[in-house]
């Protein structure tokens, strides 16, 4: 029989720490309303071995990778950056792997960092934890204080390129919330954080000077490829749409609500700017980058489009009267896409774990970590500035053919439909050129073009995917009549598109003449 996979647990982890001296005293919590009592526990001996690879890749990104013994909660820690003070921690059990054998859930979640670079410990670092827990009235945990004397080593490299070990001590605090109550914009309510950091800085403490022991250890790291600063807005783009597939790399890996969408619109994002400035960003004569991006985003819209019929079919069914759903309906729609959609998540993960994967992101770093000004050529070679107006142009020009077509053409019945397509990818195209040279509001106004037609496109896609199952149910003898139903349904809402458009376009229009 297989192994067993190791359990794999997330946690949201809300904390401070703070630098205090050898001869700080503890703070007292009496007086704090939400504080009932205060029960100290027994000091243990927390013993944490680090990981990263050779050019602190982790690091670069504030991210933590650690096996630890002693403690509750001994075993693999990854800790990634989820907002300020807030970690998401990943845990897996000490015995998923051996103790130099990073766990493959775990590579799996930064893989897109670290890619093909091996882990290795870069750090070992022991805590002697003195902590005190604080409760409710009605005796709910509320927050953790930690009084942490901490011995470390790093790995750090001489002259001769050896690897020397250095120690280092000291003794830190830190305080974490054990319940993360949620505010009304969804992120943790931390006031109960903010009146018992108070007390600690009473107690002569001071904010700590690093994030994470791991950084005290190894000092400042190196900021992550292509986040360094860039004058050129183009650059910066690029810079900020690595950046975000980055994360939205890990969302999918997770199977995070939105995240193939959000990746797959990202990927598109670079392609865009990246064809539409090929030569200022010196890329490639043969132009693989781009083609390689054009294939991401193609893996990615399998899950994707099921993703998307499948939420539209479950709203719509819901929303019909049950007298009107007729026979296995449900199941043909919606089962059936959220089973193509497993399919096509399991395929872009594929693609997430290649070589060729990697070495896109690496040539996608490459070009973001141009040193400023390189975008505008070689020997001082000037580029045109860049503008909108041949972007918007396209938008015209495609607006322009689609209104030539006639709807009714008994040869050309999906002519008008790929014309309006094309009105919508082009004013997409407009839309993150905008955004990267600052005209916000004409990327507003092409970015409500686009909407609109995407709705349009997705009543395309559904009709005919509609059609399609409505023969299959008919072909096994099942009542057909809510197909045509739905189908009429998402022809309405096409026309009711067709309608706003003009109105849209103008407002467009109206947007670029201001930014002109």
């Amino acid at each position: 029989m297989p192994a067993k996979a190791p359990q794999t647990s997330r946690h949201l982890e809300v904390e401070r720490k703070f630098d205090v001296g050898e001869s700080t005293v503890s703070p007292s919590f009496e007086g704090i309303a939400a504080v009932a009592r205060v029960d100290k526990t027994p000091t243990q001996t927390l013993d944490a071995t680090y990981f990263d690879t050779a050019t602190q890749d982790l690091a670069r990104n504030k991210i933590t990778l650690r096996r630890r013994t002693g403690g509750s909660d001994a075993g693999w820690h990854l800790k990634l950056p989820a907002g300020p003070e807030v970690r998401t921690e990943v845990r897996v059990p000490l015995d998923a792997s051996g103790p130099d054998t990073v766990p493959e859930e775990l590579v799996d979640v930064v893989l897109a960092i670290v890619r093909d670079r091996p882990l290795e410990p870069v750090a070992r670092i022991t805590t002697r934890r003195e902590t005190q827990v604080l409760y409710a009235a009605d005796g709910t945990p509320l927050a953790e204080f930690c009084n942490d004397h901490v011995t470390a080593w790093s790995a750090q490299r001489t002259d001769d390129a050896d690897l020397e070990p250095t120690q280092q001590e000291w003794r830190e605090w830190e305080l974490e919330l054990i319940e993360t109550r949620e505010a009304t914009n969804g992120t943790p309510d931390t006031d109960l954080l903010n009146r018992l950091g108070n007390r600690l800085l009473d107690a002569g403490a001071a904010p700590a000077g690093h994030a994470s022991k791991l950084a005290r250890v190894l000092g400042a790291a190196p900021p992550p490829n292509g986040t360094q600063p860039a004058e050129h807005p183009l650059q910066r783009a690029v810079a900020e749409q690595i950046r975000e597939l980055l994360v939205w790399d890990r969302a999918v890996r997770a199977d995070a609500f939105d995240s193939v969408h959000q990746m797959r619109v990202t990927t598109r994002k670079l392609r865009s700017l990246l064809r539409d400035y090929q030569e200022a960003f010196g890329l490639p004569d043969d132009g693989w980058v781009l083609d390689e991006l054009r294939e991401l985003a193609g893996i990615l819209g399998i899950a994707r489009d099921a993703e998307v019929l499948a939420e539209r079919y479950e709203r719509d069914l819901d929303g019909l009267a049950p007298d009107l759903v007729r026979g296995p309906v449900h199941e043909r729609l919606v089962g059936g896409a959220q089973r193509r959609y497993q399919t096509g998540l399991r395929r872009s993960l594929i693609a997430m774990r290649s070589q060729r994967y990697f070495r896109l992101l690496d040539a996608l770093e490459a070009i973001a970590a141009q040193p400023p000004g390189s975008v505008a050529g070689e020997e001082g070679e000037e580029h045109a500035p860049v503008t909108i107006d041949a972007a918007y142009k396209k938008v015209r020009k495609a607006a322009r053919a689609a209104a030539g077509v006639d709807p009714q053409h008994p040869d050309h019945p999906h002519e008008r439909d790929e014309a309006i397509h094309r009105i919508r990818k082009r004013a997409k195209r407009l839309r993150y050129t905008a955004a990267a040279t600052g005209a916000d509001k004409v990327s507003e106004r092409a970015k409500a073009v686009q909407s609109l037609l995407g709705d349009h496109q997705d009543s395309v896609v559904s009709r005919e995917h509609l059609r399609h199952e409505s023969e299959a149910a008919y072909a096994a003898g099942e009542d057909t009549f809510t197909y045509g139903l739905l189908y009429q349904q998402e022809a309405d809402l096409a026309e009711r598109c067709e309608q706003q458009l003009d109105d849209a376009l103008r407002k467009l229009a109206k947007a670029v003449r201001k930014a002109g």
